[in-house]
């Protein structure tokens, strides 16, 4: 049955404090101005008071309801039961009530509003059963009801078990029939769901892994792989077939690898799908780049650098010729630093062209070419144009040859200010992969500005992360002397992680005339690392996220994971 206070939501979050009095009265107010104005909780929403899951454990915990979510798990609906039929769709997704399960007597619902008691009192006499009350987000309702009305993608419901039972093996299918197939609803619903599911945990990357026995599905958030729930084994074929013909890709190519991608409207939002195919001895293997644009702000303020750092990156990225590169490996964010970068020294007064593989988001006031290498438009040869553009300042992707890395130098030289991105360590071994590609230790020493390493390390939630004691020889060790160190603990707001997001770390190399003679002369790597921390005061990686550390925005394991003890 219900068991819940009779307690108006504004009271509950002035005692939460969760906002003040004058937002809650700037809510209200909207409200009586508005001709046909939304419930309270989402009036403060649109406002950027709250958020759908702090409003949500805000109340669960105020009136002692459970708070469920599909993210960790804990929203479960029972197929079975026949609960499409008790409650009719329309009542469920009029009323935002997703039934979840029944016994003899009650009806477990997850709600939206559970302070809604018009709502929940209609609720039981349709049913005529007693209800017992959870609380959960408006999107979880919405997929909830999907799943369970529509049987919209889910993996172990009836419509999918039929379907996969009814498909024969890949190797046997002809062109037209696999087109058949990754047209059919349960396989559309099924794709749709996984990317549906992916945006809302803010995934950057979902992969398909065929095994000998079964199918694997896993999301990679905030850089760390979470098995989801998956579909039979029979059912990848059609799967991959969907996602090809999305990704405008030859289902008929199964032996070698692919590239393509498509654009999705998901929470009203466009999301860009990068979609890349690999041949295993199991089947194909799909991976799939998440790019949400609307979340990506390409802000120098917003990538953590602190007020010293901030004003030496500025210092050179204004200058009107030379290198700047950013280094780390594969998805340690050099790609958004380097936007970042584009964003803070465009001008109508300059003519900015970038060469990248691929473009992944659009820069307004920038000239973006996307590499085509298999028409020959590779970043050398799109250098080479570039350079009869008459432009100011250029960006390329990577750098990852002789002949491009020349070509970059000869740019800085007549006067560019160019860009890009290059796969080392840390920022001094840099200049050995430029050497080592062979460029003249005197033309890297005249051109090179700054060299910018950076990782990126896991965010502690800020609602559950706990104070955590070191011995002291670890203290003494990591100079935390007189530091609040925290750990991760896990909450229903981060899904049980124990993180939420992710933070940069960097090492900031700055090239002044004593770097450049030590360029020059072709001294050791780790004696121009030694000279640069000890002489000119430059962060390590791990220094820096010592400071992440210090300031409560990481934990010290984290750190330690992350980085090499190179200082």
């Amino acid at each position: 049955m219900v068991k819940v206070v009779r307690k108006k939501l504004g009271e509950i979050l002035l005692e939460e404090g969760l906002v003040t009095k004058e937002q809650l009265q700037e809510a209200l107010n909207l409200q009586q101005k508005t001709k046909d104005p939304k419930p309270l909780g989402e009036t403060l929403i649109g406002l950027g008071y709250l958020s759908e899951e702090g409003l949500c454990l805000s109340i669960s915990r105020k009136l002692g309801i459970k708070y469920l979510s599909l993210a960790d798990g804990s929203l479960n609906i029972s197929f079975d039961q026949g609960l499409d039929k008790l409650i009719d769709e329309r009542v469920a997704r009029s009323n935002m009530v997703l039934p979840l399960s029944k016994t003899l007597k009650y009806l477990s619902v997850a709600v939206w509003d559970p302070l809604n008691f018009v709502v929940i009192d209609n609720i039981k006499k349709i049913a005529r059963m007693d209800l017992l009350i959870n609380c959960t987000t408006k999107s979880d309702i919405l997929i909830g009801i999907d799943r369970l009305y529509l049987h919209k993608g889910v993996f172990d419901t009836k419509e999918s078990v039929m379907a996969g039972q009814a498909a024969w093996r890949a190797d046997e299918e002809t062109i037209d029939e696999l087109k058949s197939k990754a047209a059919e609803a349960p396989v559309i619903k099924m794709v749709n769901l996984m990317m549906q599911d992916a945006v809302k945990e803010k995934a950057s990357d979902i992969h398909v892994e065929p095994q000998e026995e079964k199918v694997v599905v896993r999301f990679r958030v905030d850089g760390i792989l979470y098995e989801k729930s998956a579909p039979s084994k029979n059912m990848i074929a059609p799967l991959v077939s969907r996602i090809k013909i999305l990704s405008h890709l030859d289902i008929a190519e199964k032996r070698l690898p692919q590239d393509g991608g498509f654009m999705a409207k998901i929470d009203k939002r466009n999301i860009d799908f990068r979609v890349s195919t690999i041949p295993t001895i199991y089947g194909e293997k799909l991976t799939i780049r998440i790019l949400d644009k609307e979340q990506v702000n390409f802000n120098l303020s917003t990538i953590n650098l602190n007020k010293e750092d901030q004003e030496k990156v500025s210092s050179h990225i204004h200058k009107p010729n030379g290198l700047v590169f950013l280094t780390g490996p594969t998805g340690s964010g050099k790609t958004t630093t380097l936007y970042c970068l584009l964003n803070e020294i465009k001008s109508p007064e300059k003519n900015i062209i970038t060469i990248e593989d691929p473009v992944e988001y659009r820069i307004s006031g920038a000239n973006q070419v996307q590499a085509m290498p298999q028409i020959g438009l590779d970043f050398a040869r799109g250098l080479r144009t570039f350079l009869r553009q008459d432009p100011d300042i250029i960006m390329v992707g990577e750098v990852r040859d002789l002949e491009t890395a020349e070509i970059c130098v000869r740019s800085a030289l007549v006067g560019r200010l160019v860009l890009s991105t290059l796969h080392t360590n840390d920022s001094v071994g840099s200049i050995s992969r430029l050497l080592d590609f062979g460029i003249e230790s005197f033309l890297l020493a005249s051109t090179l500005n700054m060299i910018i390493a950076q990782r990126l390390v896991r965010k502690l939630c800020p609602q559950c992360k706990e104070l955590v004691k070191l011995d002291a020889k670890t203290v003494k060790d990591y100079k935390l002397e007189g530091t609040k160190t925290y750990k991760p603990k896990g909450c229903d707001a981060c899904h049980k992680r124990g993180f939420m997001g992710r933070v940069a770390i960097f090492e900031i190399m700055c090239v002044d005339r004593d770097i450049q003679v030590m360029i020059e002369k072709k001294e050791d790597m780790s004696s121009i690392k030694k000279f640069l921390v000890e002489k000119k005061g430059m962060k390590t990686l791990r220094q820096d996220g010592l400071e992440k550390v210090r300031a409560g925005l990481t934990s010290l394991d984290e750190v330690l994971a992350t980085t090499m003890d190179l200082s």
